[in-house]
């Protein structure tokens, strides 16, 4: 994540858990073992990196969050975490696995954490990730910019987030000596928590586009966002993000 993101990690814990839960089908795709040496790159609150720990690996967690690494070291204080941008880490040949989950797509300098993963990992290590792909939110983002024309004109915030698709992110990969075993992308359509379920969303993983604007111009251009998408992503009383997610296994050659 980006050491410019300012995260709330209550409100990432309290109203959006199916983050890390829905990432432990990624933890059984990298599959740890019992003394491998891993780095859970964009580790958040650190609910996979314990989850890491408990198949018997010696885990690191990495964020570039300071709120997320403090709220982690608070969670599970027996684990090491690090406070680092991913894109300038300095690990060399240290790790035998490098998994990620809902975090690659956060960091714009792709080429540059691609290198620093390949350099982190030893021979035949490997990378399992999972991240926003192509045509991720594409709803969502689609809402957001069509109100935040309206409220900032040519000012709107750019966007912070990296989505590929599978050629493009394994081509990038295998040009930092990662070989694609595996890529797939797919639609996971994700239930939000409550009826102010996608106003939260908005807040957390969005709030830059509603930030610089007063508090009574933020609230309403959120609401007119919200609105936006009611038709489409709000079904039986709940709501979903229009999620689509790629996931990668990669091996240093």
């Amino acid at each position: 994540m980006s050491a410019a993101n300012s995260w709330n990690p209550e409100l990432y814990e309290a109203r959006h858990s199916f983050v890390w839960q829905l990432g432990e089908g990624a933890i059984d795709l990298l599959d740890p073992k019992r003394g491998e040496k891993i780095l859970d790159l964009g580790c958040g609150p650190g609910q996979l990196t314990q989850k890491i720990a408990e198949r018997g690996a010696d885990v690191t967690g990495l964020d570039a969050s300071p709120e997320m690494i403090g709220q982690a070291r608070q969670n599970y204080p027996k684990l090491r975490f690090v406070l680092e941008d991913a894109a300038r880490m300095q690990f060399d040949g240290e790790f035998d696995a490098v998994f990620s989950n809902a975090a690659l797509h956060w960091m714009l300098d792709a080429l540059a954490v691609a290198r620093a993963v390949a350099r982190a990992l030893r021979h035949n290590g490997r990378l399992v990730a999972e991240l926003g792909g192509r045509g991720n939110i594409a709803q969502i983002e689609h809402a957001i910019a069509t109100v935040a024309a309206r409220y900032h004109g040519v000012a709107a915030p750019k966007n912070r987030t990296f989505y590929p698709s599978v050629g493009e992110y394994a081509s990038l990969l295998e040009s930092c000596g990662l070989e694609v075993r595996m890529a797939q992308l797919f639609d996971r359509p994700t239930l939000l928590q409550g009826s102010e379920g996608m106003k939260n969303w908005i807040r957390q993983f969005k709030w830059y586009y509603y930030d610089s604007l007063a508090g009574e111009r933020a609230d309403e251009a959120l609401r007119e966002t919200v609105d936006l998408l009611r038709p489409s992503l709000f079904r039986d009383g709940e709501w979903y993000a229009d999620y689509r997610r790629l996931r990668i296994v990669a091996v240093k050659v």
